[in-house]
């Protein structure tokens, strides 16, 4: 073997450093979660419910959810120190299928689409600031199947691309670089969105509650179904929580901090959108926000009655902020959940290297760089993340049930916070959001599970090449041995 090969196989056994604390832990949670969402999503909750209280409720609700989702993940996180978090966990408790095809899910719609998403919007946000230069707008109408748009809002998406590389080349420099980073945007977009609670809360320009005696309007007559469809916009903006989970091998203590941060992260969030989102419809009716243009962003109209254009200006700068933030903790955490995959041999072996200097994935996160650029030029990240919310859902209640299996067989001796209760209510609530999206979103869902579902000839096809003679078992093929 050649001393480059040589090189190569030994990156692939370089571990990985661990230099977060307890406080970026933290940081990580409420950084993953707060990104676009919360300034968005009160205009479709208000055209569904058309209640201050029920917008309220749902938001609480989604809250106590993830909040339940993660005194489950808080559980199996006593399991593990090593990084992967959901995969991880899923592939310990159930094998190899459902941790692949989660992994799978992840790479190529929810962690790529959420970074192309999240770099789109940064650039929508900074273009509404400093108009971007459109290079390529000749070619706008060139398309792909009269479906994809690769040239459109040109300018836009290579802003886009250029965010993902650099926060790419910033977390392949080192943990440390990408935490430290997340910390101080973390810090500064939660100061901007406290001053701009205090205004709003304080507003006192028109008579708030306008919209009391309005008939409220819910989804075929059903409360229910109104509150889960809300909830759907929600978990979008409470989406990430379970980021840290795929950072274990870099943090501190996981087994202890990883639990604490999780839920200290999940609290402070719900507490800051509750407070945000009665701040909006302080200043504007429930009625007003109802007929903002969903795909526009709703916390401008709340800041141009506030103060202006120079409302409209804070706004688009803290929006640009919380989604640079976001974007860096989503290309900081999910290639350490292609690394693990890489370390099971389910993913290109490439992508466990670790840098020799940096001591950090970086192949995994090239690759994951890459592939979300394409979603960004592809312009579909958004109907795709879309459809994957319930498919993100069922791995949830497997991640519940996993809980439940490890606690009676043993493997899980740790006192666990609110157990049975919240692996059990986050099976149930899993299940009822999984029945009501098939109904209310047919095609959306059946395309969810369809793309997913193309990871299974794929699963088959490593479980196929790490099945040949002479290959050394794998850690997975190890704990199947043991009965786990």
């Amino acid at each position: 073997m050649d001393n480059e090969n040589m090189a190569l196989v030994d990156q692939s056994k370089i571990p990985l450093r661990r230099v977060l604390g307890l406080t970026s832990g933290i940081l990580i949670v409420t950084g993953s979660i707060i990104g676009s969402g919360v300034f968005k999503k009160i205009a479709p909750m208000s055209a569904v419910l058309m209640n201050r209280e029920y917008i309220l409720l749902a938001w609480a609700l989604a809250g106590i959810v993830s909040i339940f989702g993660a005194f489950t993940m808080a559980g199996m996180a006593t399991m593990t120190s090593d990084s992967g978090g959901i995969y991880e966990y899923l592939r310990i408790s159930f094998g190899n299928f459902f941790s692949f095809l989660f992994g799978w899910a992840s790479f190529l719609v929810i962690g790529s689409g959420g970074n192309a998403a999240l770099a789109f919007i940064f650039s929508q946000s900074v273009n509404s600031i400093v108009p971007l230069h459109d290079p390529l707008h000749n070619w706008q109408h060139i398309s792909i199947g009269n479906y994809l748009f690769p040239f459109e809002s040109s300018g836009i998406k290579i802003m886009a691309m250029g965010a993902i590389v650099l926060l790419t080349w910033i977390n392949i420099l080192g943990a440390k670089k990408g935490g430290y980073l997340n910390n101080i945007v973390t810090a500064t977009k939660i100061l901007g969105i406290l001053l701009l609670i205090i205004m709003g809360l304080t507003y006192h320009g028109i008579p708030p509650h306008e919209n009391i005696h309005h008939e409220i309007y819910l989804v075929n007559n059903n409360l229910f179904s109104a509150v889960i469809v809300a909830m759907l916009s929600a978990f979008w903006a409470y989406d990430g929580w379970y980021c840290i989970g795929f950072v274990s091998g870099e943090i501190k203590n996981p087994k202890r901090n990883i639990p604490i941060a999780i839920i200290c992260g999940i609290g402070l969030t719900m507490i800051i959108y509750l407070l945000l989102n009665d701040a909006f419809m302080h200043v504007m009716p429930v009625t007003a926000l109802s007929a903002i243009d969903q795909n526009d962003i709703a916390a401008l109209d709340v800041a141009r009655i506030l103060s202006g254009n120079i409302g409209a200006l804070f706004i688009s700068i803290l929006i640009s902020i919380s989604t640079f933030g976001a974007l860096n903790m989503f290309i900081f955490s999910y290639p350490r959940l292609y690394y693990r995959m890489a370390q099971e041999r389910f993913f290109p072996i490439k992508a466990s290297y670790v840098h020799p200097r940096y001591k950090t994935p970086y192949v995994a996160l090239i690759y994951s760089g890459i592939w979300s650029s394409v979603m960004v030029v592809s312009g579909t990240f958004d109907i795709l993340t879309n459809m994957l919310i319930l498919v993100e859902f069922l791995f949830f209640a497997l991640l519940g049930w996993g809980l439940i299996k490890m606690k009676r067989q043993g493997k899980i001796t740790a006192k666990l916070i609110a157990y049975p209760l919240s692996p059990v209510i986050l099976i149930v609530f899993s299940l009822g959001l999984i029945i009501n999206t098939c109904i209310e979103l047919p095609v959306q869902s059946i395309a969810g599970i369809l793309l997913t579902l193309t990871g299974v000839p794929v699963y088959y096809y490593y479980k196929k090449k790490n099945n040949k003679p002479g290959l050394v078992q794998n850690e997975s093929e190890a704990y199947h041995d043991l009965g786990l």
